[in-house]
Order: structure tokens, then sequence, then C-alpha cells
């Protein structure tokens, strides 16, 4: 409802949600340790966040459309629902097929999550501290994929089981099911028009929302490619023991927990678009250093660098395309969260070129990314 004071019994638990959210970045973990459990190819090993990402192309326009019907806060309970299940499933049944099954329905019940969480923020928050906000719950986000490797080590060191995370975290999801269910939220609805698949594929002919959609394509694929390579990147790059390249994943979601804490703050009195320029500019710089430096000491400081310039980009590109066009919310963040296949693309092509050439060819393509980010960054700011 765009009130225009901060109601917190109201934001927190869709806060939380993206705490839930977060947990599709186990992908990363997940590439690593059950590469190492079935000693499975880098092709292979990368099917894992392809079943997970794949579901946002299939299923994001179909969730904003059912839930311009039956509401915000209903469909991001059945996403954390969901969460709960595809964590669960690899816990107590654990083959690659499983695992497969598994991260395919963290992926559903994530692409319902992100299609919902995002615009019911915009409605419990005021209206003029959206991008703020959004920002902030990345640093949310972060927290909880930061959490994901340190996790992971800590319970095969003490209970010899790295997977007791799948079960932690698929608690954490159904408690917070819980406590969105009891919250009360009024939600913005638009009296008279409701969204429709056609309607929400037709914006794709607006060249601006077009853009921005291939915006959140590449840099959700530059998130996961980094995620779900930067293990293997460290170890074969830096010959870095494998325990402590898995620590570089969260000294990377470091980097964005303290990305988006900062943007939170300074959207509020800068430019999105002009912040959207030069976090870009960081990123390539960032991506190019670390493939021609030798240090591994100054390969941890890049990763972290590379994770402070990806943070914000996301909710900047959301927040420009829905304060363009309020009254299509819905449809936009259908389309963008379809646009989140990017993370089973981008990944599954630097596998694909890793295992021809080298793991650092294959990351070329994330500077590629990059570049094309830019490129947008630059055009909203001269149409600003």
């Amino acid at each position: 409802m765009n009130t225009q004071k901060i109601n917190i019994s109201k934001i927190a638990p869709v806060l939380m949600a993206f705490f839930v959210m977060s947990f599709v970045d186990l992908v990363g973990i997940g590439v690593d340790r059950v590469s190492k459990d079935m000693n499975l190819s880098a092709t292979l090993a990368q099917l894992i966040p392809s079943a997970a990402f794949l579901w946002f192309l299939l299923l994001s326009v179909p969730v904003g459309v059912m839930q311009s019907r039956l509401g915000k806060r209903f469909m991001l309970n059945i996403g954390m629902g969901v969460t709960a299940l595809g964590l669960l499933v690899p816990f107590f049944f654990y083959s690659f097929g499983m695992v497969l099954a598994g991260f395919a329905l963290l992926g559903i019940g994530n692409t319902i999550v992100q299609v919902s969480a995002n615009p019911l923020l915009v409605d419990v928050v005021p209206g003029n501290r959206a991008s703020s906000f959004l920002s902030f719950s990345q640093f949310v986000k972060a927290i909880g994929s930061m959490l994901g490797a340190p996790l992971a080590a800590g319970f095969a060191a003490l209970f010899g089981d790295w997977k007791l995370l799948f079960l932690v975290f698929g608690v954490v999801s159904i408690l917070s099911v819980l406590w969105l269910g009891s919250s009360k939220i009024e939600e913005t609805k638009v009296e008279g028009y409701k969204a429709t698949f056609a309607s929400s594929f037709k914006l794709l002919g607006n060249g601006f929302v077009l853009l921005m959609v291939l915006s959140i394509f590449l840099v959700v694929g530059v998130d996961v490619g980094f995620n779900s390579n930067s293990g293997q990147f460290l170890i074969k790059q830096f010959n870095i023991d494998q325990t402590v390249a898995e620590s570089g994943r969260s000294v990377y979601f470091f980097g964005r927990m303290l990305g988006t804490f900062a943007g939170a703050i300074l959207l509020t009195k800068i430019s999105s678009r002009s912040f959207f320029m030069w976090t870009s500019v960081l990123g390539i710089l960032c991506f190019i250093v670390i493939l021609l430096v030798k240090s591994p000491a100054m390969a941890w400081v890049l990763v972290f660098l590379i994770g402070l310039a990806v943070a914000n980009i996301w909710p900047l590109v959301f927040s420009i395309a829905v304060e363009k066009y309020p009254t299509r919310s819905n449809e936009i963040s259908g389309l963008m969260m379809m646009a989140i296949s990017g993370g089973a693309v981008i990944p599954l092509l630097v596998g694909w070129i890793s295992d021809m050439s080298t793991v650092a060819i294959g990351m070329t393509v994330l500077i590629a990314c990059m570049i094309y980010l830019w490129a947008v960054s630059m055009y909203c700011l001269k149409k600003q």
C-alpha cells in the first residue's frame, strides 16, 4: 500500500522471505560438495544450478499471473513451503538424481518467492524508499548466502555430514511460512485490471522493458556463474585447498552483504541510474584483474570486490523498471523472475567452456555479461 510510515511488524516477515530466498545459493555448495562426493565433471556438476534456475524461465510469468488473482502473500507462502520441501529431499535421499530433484524443487519454490517477495516489499514500505529497501532486502539475502559455506564446513567437521545444512534451512523456511501467515498485510491492487499471459509477454515488445529483462538474465548469470565456479577457479588458478577455496564463496557473499547495506544507504542520496553505472564499471574491472593476477591474497580481495560490485545491480534494475511502469509491477516482476533463468544458462556455458579449455577462460563469459550491464546503465542514465 506504499504507506508513508515504516511499519516493522509488516516489513520484517517479508524481509525474512528474502533470507529464505538466499537458500537457492546453496547451488554453489552443492556443486563443490556433490562433485567431490560423486566425482562429477565440470559440465555435469553445473546441472545442479541448471536444475534450480531453469524453473524461473518456465514458471515466472504463470506465477505473476496467478498472484495478481490470489495475492502476493499467499503465493509467497506457497513458495517458501516448496523451498522447504526441496531442502529436505536431498537431506533424506542422497543420490545425484535426488539432489537434482531437490534443487529442482528449491528452484520452483525460489521462483515463486522471488516473483512475490519483491512487489510485496514495495507494498509495505513508503513509496520513496522502494529502491533503498529493495537493496536492503538483498543485504538480508546475502546474509543467508554467506552462511552456507561455513555452516556446511561446520556440520561436516562436527557431525560428519554437511547435508545437515539442508535440514536447518528447511526448518527455517517452515517457520518463515508461519510468521508471514500470521502477519496482517494490505496489498496494493489495481482495480479492474488483471495480468494475463498475453499482457505480460506483450511488455517484451517495449524496448526499455526488454533491455531490463535481459539485464536480469545476465546479472543473475554472473552471480550464479561466479558462485558455482569460484571454488574450482580458486583451486585451479591459485592452487588453493578445496575447503579454503569454498570459503571464497563466503567472502564473495560478504562483499555482496556489505554492498547491499551500503547501497541501501547510498540510494537515499544518489540516483539509482548513476549507481547502476558505477557498480557495473567496478564489476568489469574486478573480473578482468582477477584473471590476470597471480597472488592468492589479491584474489581474495578481488572476490570480495566482485561481490560488492554485483550486489545492487538486481534491485537497481528491478526498481528502475517498476518506477517507470508502476501499474504493471506483477507482469514486470514475472518477466524479470523469468530472466533469472540466466542462472541456469550462464553457469552451464562457463562449465562447458572450462571443460574445453580452462576455468579462467570460462570465466571470461562473465566479463562479457558485465559489459552488457554497463551499456544498459549508460542507456538508463542518458534517458533519465
